[in-house]
């Protein structure tokens, strides 16, 4: 599926929430008003639409309003559902890609590390990687680099036995560096194609623990230089705009590659 019939699926519930808003908003307005404009603003900005984006869709709305003098309702809804549309293609043009892997075939093992703050669902995401990695023929390591929360070794084993993937751990409460050391050299050994590291959910906010994510880092450059590859940060997309701190957060402690959002379809607010 392509990359815009995957969001026109997966935002359903948000598109159909703003504009229903919007639609009671401008129904009975003969013309597109600061009053309308407003009541618009008020829509966009409690969706937990950004502000940056909102002030660019209103003034693009205004343009409109004065360009073309639009004073139906129903114009002002094709308006809206346009200028929405303008607004965020820009955006996911510019990230938009194929369905090729980002895989380097020129690199194994090929070192993923996943982090994120507790519960946005990193386990199940190394579970899909896995999983799209073996259908695609290529061997799979999972490092279980969460040894702290509870049944989180045995959750990711079960995702490892259903992609048919190898499966290193420790004992609950060890030391990650040493799991990640052991995967390592596991991948090495027998010559794995992709090694996926797991790591403890932690609040961006706690130090120690980010630091924690560094260390786990340099166990990893000491084995393979340009290790991981890939430093994919998990998302919950419900967190709206604090995800962008979590995401600043993370960048500078362990240099982020990509980013996984997550629970996107479940509330508008995710939208």
């Amino acid at each position: 599926m392509a990359l815009f019939g995957k969001l026109r699926s997966g935002l359903t519930k948000t598109r159909t929430g703003i504009l229903g808003r919007i639609k009671e908003a401008v129904t009975g307005k003969k013309t597109l008003d600061e009053e309308t404009l407003d009541a618009i603003e008020e829509i966009l900005i409690t969706s937990d639409i950004g502000v940056e984006t909102v002030m660019e869709l209103l003034e693009r709305l205004r343009k409109r309003a004065r360009i073309k003098g639009e004073d139906e309702t129903a114009e002002i809804q094709d308006i809206m559902r346009q200028e929405l549309k303008a607004v965020l293609s820009d955006q996911v043009e510019r990230t938009a890609h194929d369905e090729k892997s980002f895989f380097n075939p020129g690199v194994t093992p090929f070192v993923i590390m996943v982090v994120g703050v507790n519960g946005t669902g990193k386990t199940t995401t190394i579970g899909k990687l896995a999983h799209r990695f073996r259908k695609e023929g290529k061997s799979v390591i999972i490092a279980a680099g969460d040894t702290f929360r509870a049944g989180a070794s045995e959750q990711l084993n079960i995702w490892a036995e259903r992609s048919g993937s190898d499966f290193v751990r420790h004992q609950a409460g060890a030391d990650p560096g040493a799991v990640v050391f052991d995967a390592l050299n596991a991948a090495v050994a027998r010559r794995k194609d992709v090694l996926i590291v797991d790591t403890a959910g932690r609040l961006h906010t706690k130090v120690n623990l980010m630091e924690e994510l560094k260390k786990i880092r340099r166990v990893m450059t000491k084995l393979i230089p340009e290790a991981p590859h890939e430093t994919l940060l998990v998302l919950d997309a419900t967190t709206g705009q604090n995800s962008i701190r979590q995401a600043e957060q993370f960048r500078d402690i362990v240099g982020l590659t990509g980013i996984v959002l997550t629970k996107l379809d479940g509330t508008a607010k995710g939208g």
